[in-house]
């Protein structure tokens, strides 16, 4: 009995890396499309001889000291330009929608500091358990971190615009 259990686990062990091992098929579809697939039994495909694994070296990438060769990239002579005072108002009014933004998160962070009130805000009727009082903490906590991370994305934007 434990001969023949043996060589069944031989054997389902043997059919595993043969199926492993197996032929690979090239498949294109009638728009092209090429797929590979370890059945050739679709329409328009092709066996594949492989002859083992090629190893390709990872092209040399440029070293941060040294500066790329060749001209700057420039902007092909048909893409749309736009005149300087056009710019500079198109900018000044992305700082005025940068600044109203950062105003009403500031205010937004007043009121949920106020409502936090120090790690103890204020118990809600519906909060006998204290479990609830405890996610609503919790939550408040997270908008309060998620409020200021956007209070220093919005200025870090006032500080990049011109």
């Amino acid at each position: 009995m434990n001969r023949l259990l043996s060589a069944f686990i031989l054997l389902i062990g043997v059919q595993a890396y043969a199926h492993a091992q197996g032929d690979v098929y090239l498949c294109v579809d009638e728009n092209g499309k090429k797929e590979y697939k370890n059945t050739g039994a679709v329409k328009g495909c092709k066996k594949v001889e492989l002859q083992g694994i090629t190893v390709v070296p990872a092209p040399v990438l440029p070293t941060a000291g040294k500066k790329p060769q060749g001209k700057p990239a420039s902007s092909p002579t048909d893409f749309p330009k736009v005149d300087e005072g056009t710019q500079k108002a198109r900018d000044s009014d992305r700082k005025q929608i940068l600044q109203d933004e950062l105003k009403a998160e500031e205010q937004k962070l007043a009121n949920l500091k106020k409502e936090f009130n120090n790690g103890e805000p204020e118990r809600r009727g519906d909060e006998k358990n204290y479990a609830k009082y405890q996610e609503r903490t919790n939550m408040m906590k997270e908008d309060i971190a998620r409020t200021e991370k956007n209070i220093e994305a919005l200025k870090r934007e006032i500080g990049n615009s011109k």
